[in-house]
């Protein structure tokens, strides 16, 4: 009976820290080949978007010329131009290594404003529930009724189009669905057994949050995250290739928009696919990270 007791018994109650068993789990993760793959190419695209002014071969602005002093225009990849031309001359290559940066600073902000926001709002009403958790809900509810897409086009267009006015859209938009998935974690981890006896040991509100609750939910909270970062850089792109973007900075949305105004959407391929291709394997890499962090923390699907 003690064997059975101790196997199902929290790590906080057997003396081991929640929080170190949380890290083990996100250790753990890396044991999965496909996770791997997914920290690999996260990695990779970390590093340029870091190295991208020493990378990129000209200024992604700046209009190539010819020897005849004619604007280089849809010039196909080459040894000069490895990834071509824009139709106004600008190298692709350039514009590509740039937009790694926007994509990974609207993600990683975004993300992590997201998964604040809605750790606070859902921890807050599934442990203190009455009042505060109506009060808390109907403002989520609230933010639920607004459309994503519309809401965005109009924040943007009014706040203006910069890479800070878009990724307070996002966190805007985003952290609603994150409160109700993490209220209902709350609302079962708070009526564990080892809960209740730390309430009736006398431990306050706080150390029952941060020594019970949170190492508890942080899977819930690092899915939600992770899945924020992708929707984040997706959001960025859609406003982007709608004509909402930064025009100071170079994003993978604003050159696809470019390619389409310009109307060499489907001539020009080397102008459209790098960043087409960039935001696939981002989103992926990503997914291929939550996806084996759910399965290293739910044994139901590592059985499967």
């Amino acid at each position: 009976m003690n064997n059975i007791q101790t196997s199902v018994t929290p790590a906080a109650i057997q003396g081991r820290s929640p929080w170190r068993a949380a890290w083990n789990s996100l250790r753990l993760v890396m044991q999965d080949s496909f996770a791997v793959v997914g920290v690999a190419i996260l990695i990779l695209f970390i590093i340029i978007a870091l190295t991208a002014p020493l990378l990129a071969p000209f200024d992604p602005f700046k209009a190539m010329m010819t020897e005849t002093g004619r604007l280089a225009r849809l010039r196909p990849p080459s040894a000069e131009y490895l990834m071509g031309t824009t139709a106004f001359g600008n190298d692709v290559l350039s514009q590509f290594l740039y937009g790694f940066r926007v994509a990974l600073l609207v993600g990683l902000v975004a993300a992590i404003a997201v998964g604040f926001i809605s750790t606070v709002f859902g921890v807050l009403s599934g442990y203190f529930g009455g009042w505060v958790d109506d009060v808390l809900m109907r403002i989520t509810d609230v933010a639920l009724s607004i459309p994503t897409l519309p809401f965005a086009i109009v924040a943007v267009a009014l706040l203006g189009p910069s890479v800070e006015n878009i990724i307070l859209v996002i966190t805007i938009l985003f952290w609603r669905n994150g409160a109700r998935i993490i209220r209902s974690a709350v609302l079962t981890e708070r009526e564990r057994i080892y809960v209740k006896w730390a309430r009736a040991a006398g431990a306050s509100h706080f150390h029952i949050i941060m020594r019970h609750i949170l190492p508890n939910i942080v899977r819930v909270i690092f899915l939600w995250v992770t899945m924020s970062v992708a929707f984040a850089i997706l959001t960025e792109a859609s406003l982007a290739f709608l004509g909402l973007g930064d025009p100071t900075v170079i994003s993978w949305g604003q050159m696809l928009n470019t390619a389409f105004t310009s109307g060499n959407l489907r001539t020009a391929w080397w102008w459209v696919v790098p960043p087409s291709l960039a935001l696939v394997m981002l989103v992926s890499a990503l997914y291929l990270i939550g996806r084996a962090y759910e399965e290293q923390t739910n044994p139901r699907l590592r059985r499967r």
